[in-house]
């Protein structure tokens, strides 16, 4: 196994932009001091989707994913699918793909679609874990499910079944995978040459995980990873969906026309967040809008584009303007409290993500409104989450 060094714990408090200016140690002369117990403005998150049909070469990935890196994005995306190619969504594996671009950046997140339904879980962790290993900490997942039947026949384990039921196994999936990666006490590595001993057996565990869809004993093969867990992202777009996300998700995407639209989403979520006693604060919810930024007429709203576009975007809402207006959208959006950010799709990949970071996003730097430089080095950093606690090192602790 590669010799790994593990990452310097993370502060988990976010630094400012340094384009705001910070506070005095004192008031001013004549200045009314501000309440102590102002809230604090949420930070605005930016993504983007990094896709390309059609696109086979690494260095088309590597080049996209520098480029959200210049622009200070909290992470960049693939998508995938088990359809077949004959419809349109046959692409490279994205976890393979990612793991590729990783030692090509530095900084920014790097989030493959995976499909639970037809995928071990246990092979899901270890994949994932795999990419936060080779990334030094920036990895996180989308979890996605197969609903059709000629999916299913392609892989050829089980029949297609209803997605309430499917999206219900993707969050044990989810709750299996953080287990895995516990499996592992962050100092169970000994690795002590003299007495031949690589591991402390007494910090690694089973997970014994098991229910009517699937059992899994652990542990994992990987150690736990830099970030303890990866990052989990969901389309919670769809009501079958929001149970799966609010429980689970690190990152919740929502398809939304309007700023109304997407502030109820969001609000629900962040209830059942807090109903499955999760702090509200842990779920980020981004706006998932398609961006097209060959200039234009913007629009008020974000209607879902139609025709051949429809296919090219996934149904995503679209933005047909210039990067401008696009910024005093997010801008609108973002201070109305209905999102937490924006996860953008380019129409057309190279062209709208370089006016995206070189345009809009430096509008919202130089409005102290984002980030000009990275507060950590991991994705949970840059998403202002802490390094969760591995639970069986704190199951011991407690019973000492």
């Amino acid at each position: 196994m590669a010799e790994y060094q593990r990452p310097a714990p993370r502060p988990r408090s976010v630094p400012q932009p340094r384009s705001v200016p910070q506070p005095r140690s004192g008031p001013r002369p004549h200045a009314v001091p501000e309440p102590r117990s102002a809230p604090r403005p949420r930070l605005l998150h930016l993504a983007a989707a990094v896709d390309g049909a059609g696109q086979y070469r690494a260095p088309y990935f590597v080049e996209l994913a520098r480029l959200a890196e210049r622009g200070m994005l909290g992470f960049v995306t693939l998508d995938d699918s088990l359809g077949p190619p004959g419809e349109g969504r046959g692409r490279l594996d994205a976890l393979a793909v990612l793991s590729r671009v990783a030692p090509g950046t530095g900084r920014i997140g790097l989030v493959p679609t995976v499909t639970t339904t037809h995928t071990e879980p246990f092979h899901l962790s270890c994949a994932v874990a795999t990419l936060d290993w080779v990334s030094r900490g920036r990895a996180g997942w989308r979890a996605e499910v197969s609903t059709t039947e000629a999916e299913a026949r392609l892989v050829g384990r089980r029949a297609a079944a209803p997605a309430e039921e499917l999206w219900e196994e993707a969050g044990e999936v989810a709750d299996v995978a953080t287990r895995l990666w516990d499996s592992w006490e962050d100092d169970a590595e000994i690795r002590d040459v003299a007495t031949g001993r690589f591991v402390d057996r007494d910090k690694l565990h089973y997970v014994d995980f098991e229910s009517a869809r699937f059992s899994v004993r652990g542990p994992s093969i990987v150690p736990r990873p830099p970030q303890g867990h990866p990052v989990v992202v969901v389309d919670a777009t769809d009501p079958v969906t929001r149970r799966t996300a609010a429980r689970h998700a690190d990152v919740a995407y929502v398809r939304a026309a309007t700023p109304q639209a997407a502030g109820a989403i969001r609000d629900e979520l962040r209830r059942r967040a807090v109903a499955h006693g999760r702090d509200e604060d842990a779920l980020t919810v981004l706006a998932a809008v398609a961006a097209d930024l060959s200039d234009g007429e913007p629009a008020s709203e974000l209607p879902p584009p139609s025709g051949p576009l429809a296919a090219r975007t996934g149904g995503l809402p679209l933005y047909h303007g210039g990067p401008v207006d696009l910024a005093e959208l997010i801008a609108r959006w973002h201070q109305a409290g209905a999102v937490d950010g924006f996860h953008i799709t380019p129409v057309v990949p190279r062209r709208d993500l370089e006016r995206f970071v070189n345009g809009t996003v430096a509008l919202l730097q130089h409005r102290g409104l984002f980030r000009t430089f990275y507060p950590g080095a991991t994705l949970r950093d840059h998403l202002g989450l802490a390094r969760p606690a591995n639970r069986y090192a704190l199951a011991r602790e407690a019973a000492r």
